[in-house]
């Protein structure tokens, strides 16, 4: 029996014991950690979620064989902002990382966003660089935005970085040639998810006795909507024989939410995904490595649902709008995660849980300390991985103060338990809504429940000037 097959053999005897490797057993080896994270998916883009016509086999099995949460968030409904949080544990107001980087703040709105920055401060200290430290060999593949050069992965704890630059969508398109600084192509129509993971195989094969954190932040779904070629077929003839609309649709504000997932170009960047999560996981396995790695799926914000033009590649149904909201559809994300041997196989959880508690997570999970300093606004989520069913949390907050192409306007959202009080800026209004009579955020009780209004709007100023929180200013220029 050599090395490796000594580690799983150890591993799963563990497992037999209801007690993880790396919490109990003094032979075992230290936990390694694949996080996935997609870009753009929606809260209801998996099967496990829900969704009849995308298909994600592979991801539904990760679910039945781990714990699925049904109340996670992201930091924030787009990108930038939710991957810094991912990585330090901080909220992204208190890292002055607010909007998608560069942003897009027009000048001829009601409100002028304010000024943000444009990468992630090296200061700041990342769960890669912790996890390095600590022997770890760290690896990027995917989708960084959170700065350019002297702000990439390898200078935020990453050894290897494949694919991670300031541009936040694919400058090339889904297939070589890629046109990725980061990236060298591959040969003519090789597609960009497909490369992605065969670059986080060759660090597995090359990391079998090593612990390891592999990080894969696909492109995918992120715009251009650019189809697997090899799966167009199948989806295309399964969108023709849906019986519904080829297009429906709900006024939102000033924009457009669409109400129906039946792109067959979409479908097939969701199957490629899934695909490739099935390849990863498979060699997983074949290297000996499943039984002692925990596994992270989520997603940076919503689906891109709502835009200000009849049309958008997904739905978020039943929860309202998509990214660039702080409605549901913009901010809950789906989130699996798999601990060999803490983890109750098909267990769900409905506890809110948002990026920030990542951090903590694994440090629990590596039997680290933790950094209350560092990773400030997280808590770890050991104690619902463990069977427990709440954290000690008093509310989740979003900040969201700029204009975004969803046809969002600036404001805010706080959810304390049942309770999501949304404010506009622009429009000078609040919206209260009660998520467990009302996931779709269709009864607005603002005006009927004045106290509550009142009490969540005085507790997220009391937030938000508490961490300083950047706020639009009125536009001297701004003709109505």
């Amino acid at each position: 029996m050599n090395r490796r097959q000594f580690l799983r053999h150890v591993a799963l005897g563990c497992a037999a014991l209801g007690t993880p490797g790396w919490m109990g057993c003094a032979t075992s080896a230290t936990p390694n950690f694949i996080f996935i994270l997609v870009d753009d998916l929606g809260w209801a883009d998996l099967g496990c979620y829900g969704s009849s016509f995308y298909e994600t086999p592979h991801l539904d099995k990760l679910a039945a064989s781990g714990l699925r949460f049904t109340n996670a968030y992201a930091a924030c409904p787009v990108c930038s902002p939710t991957r810094a949080a991912i990585m330090t544990g901080q909220h992204p107001v208190r890292l002055g990382i607010t909007d998608w980087i560069p942003g897009q703040d027009p000048q001829d709105r009601k409100l002028l966003g304010p000024a943000d920055k444009h990468e992630l401060a090296l200061a700041e200290t990342t769960i890669a660089e912790v996890l390095q430290e600590h022997g770890y060999s760290t690896f990027f593949a995917g989708k960084w935005h959170l700065g350019g050069e002297g702000y990439l992965p390898v200078q935020q704890g990453f050894a290897i970085n494949k694919g991670g630059h300031h541009r936040g969508s694919p400058p090339g398109g889904y297939y070589s040639p890629y046109k990725n600084p980061k990236l060298a192509d591959g040969p003519a129509g090789e597609y960009l998810t497909d490369r992605l993971t065969d670059e986080s195989i060759q660090f597995l094969k090359k990391n079998v006795t090593n612990p390891f954190l592999l990080f894969l932040s696909f492109y995918t779904v992120h715009t251009p909507i650019q189809a697997c070629a090899r799966h167009l077929q199948k989806f295309q003839d399964k969108a023709a024989a849906l019986s519904v609309p080829e297009y429906a649709e709900r006024l939102e504000h000033n924009g457009y939410t669409k109400l129906l997932q039946n792109d067959p170009e979409y479908a097939t960047m969701v199957y490629a995904m899934d695909e490739n999560v099935g390849r990863l996981l498979r060699a997983l396995e074949d290297l000996g490595l499943d039984q002692n790695t925990i596994i992270f799926f989520t997603s940076d914000n919503g689906g891109l649902s709502t835009l200000g033009r009849h049309w958008a590649p997904t739905s978020n149904e039943p929860l309202r709008a998509g990214k660039g909201w702080c409605y549901e559809g913009g901010i809950r994300v789906p989130l699996i995660i798999r601990a060999p041997g803490l983890t109750r196989a098909g267990s769900i959880h409905d506890e809110p849980v948002m990026s920030m508690d990542f951090f903590p997570t694994m440090l629990d999970l590596a039997a680290l300390p933790h950094m209350p300093e560092k990773h400030i606004d997280g808590l770890s989520l050991l104690p619902l991985l463990r069977g427990g069913e709440r954290l000690d949390r008093e509310a989740l907050y979003w900040h969201y103060p700029h204009y975004h192409g969803s046809t969002w306007t600036p404001g805010a959202a706080i959810r304390v338990r049942e309770w999501k009080l949304i404010e506009f800026y622009h429009y000078e209004t609040v919206e209260l809504y009660n998520l467990m009579e009302d996931v779709q955020e269709s009864n607005d009780l603002a005006d009927k429940l004045p106290d509550v209004r009142d009490q969540l709007l005085q507790h997220l100023h009391a937030w938000q000037a508490r961490l300083g929180a950047s706020m639009p200013k009125l536009n001297p220029a701004f003709v109505e």
